[in-house]
């Protein structure tokens, strides 16, 4: 198999921890006997600082010739000043998604075994280890639906969904629970918002095409109580856009580090197909406060790469391989610092590289 992917290692930490993602997608292509064509590309503050621009022409075109985009994370300091629509975050990542329509953004909130300490959580809420996928909508609803406008002393947003916008997502999320421990829960409003009590219907007629996936549905504000009190129930949830906002920032607290966290933002697969393009990330910033120091946490980075090859390349066993590794030098007591306790050694971004490289062979 090849596949050609864009590297986007941005600002800040981004170029320290895509290299050890890289470090651990060379073990994975020996392993499956996989090529995958690297091209590297600017973007956010040194897209700006190199090109005058957070997302340059060329890097859009290297993004197009790719199966999928690995994307590390952009901002810091030096660019704040700059109006809101050329700063980097804004003047990136967001037109990525509307560029290549990535509508579907998968955020598991993972604690692996041992790590329960790092959670807000108490230990016997989390239990051992915890692992819920947030799946949110991403181009539609509240965000986006218009008119949207101010006026004088009234301001005016419009949450719409329609008919494909809520089947396309639904699939995404059913797709993602029969890899996982088939059971979904869709979160809504229906008792309230007519656009909610639509959402409902159209996803229990979805679920009938996955008779092997249990549905179920809650109430938003009583999901966000739930992954509080019982984060354990849950294993996938299914959100409209704001409402998986919130509650995958909810979840991505859960875990206790940002360093921890992968994403992916999906574009709809094409007719036939099992992959799907996307752009792979993790969860946190650039974190220009420890950039340069290699004491970052790279483990959300190397899980985005594996949820790259699960979701873009449909080989999920792959990201599988991944976590194991990962949870594998976990479990040998190895920690960033970031997830240390204290009186706990910790190492460094490109010694937890190596760990989960060496753990993959």
């Amino acid at each position: 198999m090849k596949k050609k992917i864009a590297v986007l290692p941005g600002d800040g930490i981004g170029p320290e921890v895509m290299a050890e993602a890289i470090k651990v997608m060379a073990k994975i292509e020996k392993k499956y006997d996989i090529q995958v064509e690297q091209n590297w590309a600017d973007v956010g503050g040194i897209a700006i600082d190199n090109h005058g621009n957070a997302l340059p022409d060329s890097t859009i075109t290297t993004c197009e010739n790719a199966d999928a985009i690995l994307f590390g994370s952009v901002g810091g300091p030096k660019w704040e000043k700059l109006p809101p629509e050329k700063q980097p975050e804004r003047g990136a990542l967001l037109p990525l998604r509307k560029h290549f329509n990535l509508f579907a953004n998968l955020r598991p909130a993972i604690v692996f075994r041992g790590l329960a300490g790092a959670s807000p959580l108490k230990p016997e809420i989390i239990g051992e280890e915890l692992d819920v996928l947030v799946v949110r909508e991403l181009t539609g609803g509240l965000y986006f639906g218009q008119p949207k406008y101010r006026e004088g002393d009234k301001a005016v947003d419009t949450m719409i969904y329609t008919r494909p916008e809520i089947e396309r997502i639904a699939h995404i999320a059913f797709q993602a629970a029969r890899q996982r421990g088939k059971k979904l829960c869709s979160i809504d409003k229906a008792n309230v918002l007519t656009t909610m009590v639509f959402w409902r219907e159209v996803v229990t007629e979805v679920g009938k095409q996955y008779p092997d996936v249990a549905l179920s549905h809650m109430y938003v504000d009583n999901a966000a109580m739930q992954l509080v009190r019982n984060p354990r129930q849950f294993d996938v949830l299914l959100a409209e856009n704001m409402f998986g906002d919130i509650l995958s920032d909810e979840a991505s607290m859960i875990a206790g580090s940002l360093g921890m966290l992968p994403s992916a933002s999906l574009a709809a697969p094409p007719q036939g197909k099992t992959g799907a393009f996307g752009l792979f990330e993790p969860s946190g910033g650039s974190a220009p406060d420890i950039a340069g120091q290699g004491i970052a946490n790279p483990i959300a980075q190397i899980l985005s790469m594996g949820m790259m090859f699960q979701y873009a390349f449909g080989m999920p066993q792959v990201y599988n391989d991944v976590h194991q590794a990962v949870a594998s030098v976990l479990a040998q007591g190895h920690r960033t610092r970031d997830i240390s306790t204290p009186g706990q050694t910790s190492i460094g971004t490109q010694k937890m590289g190596d760990l989960i490289a060496q753990a993959l062979s």
